[in-house]
């Protein structure tokens, strides 16, 4: 069975503050555990447009889960924004 996410697309051209991003971020949080897991994340980049999706979900989550547990919780959060910003092409204010 898939699992089908109608979060509205998202054009990351503009700016965000963090808490924005984050806020936008939650709504892909499926199981609503809050953290934000590879798949999760994979459809939140999907939402926005980008080629590769599950490439740069497992870039991301590898980037910023200094733990290992495989999820982003929030104490890893702005590892996450930190590398959205770099590699993903968001604009934090």
């Amino acid at each position: 069975m898939a699992i089908t996410h109608h979060a509205p697309t998202v054009n990351f051209k503009g700016v965000m503050t963090k808490e924005e991003f984050k806020k936008w971020l939650a709504t892909f949080d499926t199981n609503k555990d809050g953290r934000i897991s590879k798949e999760e994340l994979r459809h939140a980049i999907r939402a926005t447009g980008a080629w590769f999706p599950w490439l740069k979900a497992n870039k991301a989550v590898h980037a910023a889960d200094t733990n290992g547990d495989g999820f982003i919780d929030e104490n890893e959060m702005n590892n996450l924004v930190d590398y959205a910003e770099k590699h993903l092409n968001v604009k934090i204010a």
